[in-house]
This record gives structure tokens, C-alpha cells and sequence, in this order.
């Protein structure tokens, strides 16, 4: 099966994982528990970032930016504050957001923190990467959607 291919689960909270290829192209998934909930790539110009040098590129810088929890130019992010952490705000949590001491993006990041765990698959070929993407998002590959991306 396809889905034996990908790496197993590691926590966010451990992040960043030991080991984790520095320069990759891949495809990777974020989990809640049992629920998919994002499916995604990264590494789109790796050949160029490989002419150029770089150190970091790909799978590790996205899932590096994930794990930050600031939502600005992150769609992960946006899509779980907005449809995830918005909604299980409490009281006390949302009088703290007017007063300023707790913002948005600290909540998203304690969230994914504590709950979420991504899995990845390297590939050689970046389209590779998105066939298996959007094989993924169809719900092919782990017989289920993802929950926040699922109609891209």
C-alpha cells in the first residue's frame, strides 16, 4: 500500500524531529488524532535551492513555518485558527485576545503544539509529489479527506 511508504507520525511538539532531511522535496500530512486534516507539498524548485546552496529548503522550511503557528502567508495556519482554534475559544481565552495579552497566532501554535502530528514521503520528482497530493486530498491513499483542505 501507498500509504506504508510515508513516514510514521511524529509530534509537533518534538519539532524539529532529528534527522529530518534538510534539503527535500516531498508531500506531507497533518494529523489530529485519527482526523487528516491538511495535505500538502513543499520543495517545488529543490533542483535550483541544490544549484544555489541551500541548507534548508523544501519539507523542513514548511513544515518548519507550520509549526510556528503564524497564520500570515501560512495556509495551514490560516485554515486551523480560522476553522479550529477560533471556534474552541473560551470566554476567559477571548477576553485575553481584547485585552492583548494572548494573540491568534500564540493560541495556533500551542494548538498545533500540543495536538497535531505530520507524517512526510521524500520523492525525487516534485510532480510525483503532486499526483500523490491530490490522490491524497481525494481520499485515495488514507481512505478519508482532509478536513481543512479537501475542496482545493
Amino acid at each position: 500500500m501507498l500509504k506504508n511508504s510515508f513516514s510514521k507520525r511524529f509530534k509537533f511538539k518534538n519539532w524539529p524531529q532529528k534527522n529530518f532531511p534538510a534539503v527535500a522535496a516531498g508531500i506531507y500530512l497533518i494529523w489530529d488524532g485519527q482526523t487528516l486534516l491538511y495535505v500538502s507539498t513543499a520543495g517545488k524548485d529543490l533542483d535550483k535551492a541544490l544549484r544555489s546552496g541551500k541548507n534548508k529548503f523544501g519539507l523542513i522550511t514548511r513544515l518548519n513555518s507550520h509549526a510556528s503557528g503564524r497564520a500570515s502567508g501560512d495556509q495551514f495556519c490560516s485554515l486551523l485558527a480560522n476553522r479550529i482554534v477560533i471556534p474552541s475559544l473560551t470566554k476567559a481565552q477571548i477576553i485575553k485576545f481584547k485585552e492583548g495579552s494572548i494573540t491568534l497566532d500564540q493560541m495556533t501554535k500551542k494548538y498545533i503544539r500540543s495536538y497535531l502530528e505530520y507524517q512526510y514521503l521524500v520523492v525525487d520528482n516534485f510532480q510525483d509529489a503532486i499526483d500523490l497530493e491530490m490522490h491524497s486530498i481525494r481520499g485515495a491513499v488514507f481512505s478519508t479527506k482532509p478536513l481543512l483542505n479537501s475542496g482545493i
